[in-house]
């Protein structure tokens, strides 16, 4: 892919194409939010989607300019490994959960989070989302499904030097803080099962890594830990 193109209308149209697609995230999301909570009056999602869709609008232009190969990587959702289709229509449906839960919490007054840990768990989430912003910034090949292309090396670097999955380890910390940034605590047990889907995903992924990435059977000898440092 030329990324000479990119420069141009190409690159225009790849604008277009992913302000389309977050523009279509938020709607989506505020349908979430406020059909569940039944109510605009829910500053803890108005909070949470300015958290969110600040910086993605910003880390989508700079991948614009900067790596339009990795974003159109990135839009790309259809999994080719069979396990790995099983693995994400499972996980959204606790990611959803982790969403729509809070509203309903909200409507139905289920538990009550302290408005300094509402902000707490929305500076976890940006901070979490900062962490994968330097993931992607570090590996040009972070693309959103389980694959190798032709040309890809792996990456030793930035993040990769501590874990192997670092990528994950900002979703597991992302879809922890989701919970209580929308001001719920009963939504955190929807976050409970999606270490383990992230856990069987890294399995395959590594699998396939093995199997079709030169040097990562080496690289996966040097650093130990999968997601969590020191831990696993």
């Amino acid at each position: 892919m030329d990324g000479a193109v990119y420069g141009g209308a190409g690159g225009r149209r790849l604008l277009r194409r992913t302000m389309a697609k977050l523009g279509l995230i938020a709607a989506l999301l505020g349908l979430v939010f406020f059909l569940s909570a039944g109510t605009l009056r829910y500053w803890q999602a108005w909070v949470f989607l300015a958290v969110l869709l600040v910086p993605m609008t910003a880390v989508t232009s700079y991948l614009v300019k900067n790596d339009p190969q990795l974003l159109e990587r990135r839009l790309q959702m259809r999994e080719k490994e069979r396990p790995q289709k099983l693995l994400v229509k499972l996980a959204s449906i606790f990611f959803i959960a982790c969403w729509i839960l809070p509203g309903f919490d909200r409507r139905w007054g289920w538990s009550s989070v302290p408005p300094a840990l509402v902000f707490l768990a929305d500076a976890f989430f940006l901070g979490a989302y900062l962490f994968f912003f330097w993931v992607i910034k570090t590996n040009s090949y972070a693309s959103r499904t389980v694959e190798v292309v032709p040309g890809q090396e792996v990456v030793t670097t930035g993040p990769y030097a501590m874990v192997r999955h670092p990528m994950y380890l900002a979703i597991l910390v992302m879809y922890a803080a989701t919970p209580l940034a929308l001001g719920s605590f009963w939504a955190l047990l929807a976050y409970i099962p999606v270490p383990l889907t992230l856990a069987l995903r890294v399995r395959n992924e590594e699998a396939v890594m093995i199997r079709e990435l030169a040097g990562y059977a080496e690289y996966r000898n040097r650093v130990r830990f999968k997601i969590l440092p020191r831990v696993w």
